[in-house]
């Protein structure tokens, strides 16, 4: 599933992989396909509901492997709609329940209302910028650690100030855009840890990343800036 240009992270991580001295083989995986000997990072994009349906029968063919894979620290980011799949389970706005793999300890049901617009987290890896776009509103466990932070945005479920969920090297997030063109730190955190697991050691190179990182402080300031500003304005109407 990549409707919301979520095939970048692909393609941001191969490119980056070149960069720091590293050949890359990528795999396209496709309900049904079979899975690859061996796998060091997996990624997965959103979809509509009606996609999540169609790839669930695949996922649960390699549940226990992917359940296998994440406990032993493979890394993986789980966008949208694979997120919500690899939580606990998944309900439509029309009510039907999809099973999830349990991976990461979430519960989301479908809403009306979509939650849209640019999103500013605190993470682990700093601040992560993104663009949410996604009716589901996702519940994290008791003990479940976020993804990060809300700064901006509506997150999770507009309430808790949660965004995404993250269970060892696995992490689920809303975060299109793509989200790692924009966000160098991220791309390399996965491809340090894949890197490890491939060849035992991480031997980076030195990427210009500043056009990035200069987009990304930009975006930041832009963004936290209207949020004082619209909060400045609600506290005067209040009055």
């Amino acid at each position: 599933m990549s409707i919301y240009g979520d095939l970048g992270n692909t393609r941001t991580l191969a490119s980056r992989l070149r960069w720091h001295g590293y050949t890359p083989v990528v795999h396209d995986h496709h309900p049904g396909e079979p899975w690859p000997e061996e796998a060091h990072l997996l990624l997965g994009g959103g979809g509509q509901d009606s996609g999540q349906a169609r790839v669930q029968d695949d996922l649960g063919t390699h549940a226990d492997r992917l359940r296998a894979l994440a406990e032993d620290g493979v890394p993986m980011l789980m966008i949208c709609g694979m997120y919500q799949l690899f939580g606990q389970a998944f309900t439509t706005v029309e009510g039907q329940r999809l099973p999830g793999l349990g991976i990461l300890d979430v519960t989301t049901t479908g809403g009306s209302t979509r939650m849209i617009g640019p999103v500013v987290l605190d993470t682990a890896v700093g601040q992560v910028v993104g663009y949410e776009n996604h009716s589901g509103s996702t519940v994290l466990g008791q003990g479940q650690e976020p993804f990060g932070q809300v700064r901006v945005g509506q997150g999770n479920n507009g309430s808790d100030g949660t965004e995404g969920a993250r269970t060892g090297n696995v992490i689920g997030s809303y975060l299109h855009g793509p989200i790692l063109p924009a966000n160098p730190a991220l791309a390399d955190y996965l491809l340090e840890a894949a890197a490890t697991r491939a060849t035992g050691g991480w031997e980076p190179g030195e990427p210009d990343d500043a056009l990035a990182d200069q987009a990304r402080r930009r975006q930041v300031l832009r963004l936290m800036s209207q949020g004082r500003q619209v909060s400045r304005v609600r506290q005067l109407l209040r009055r």
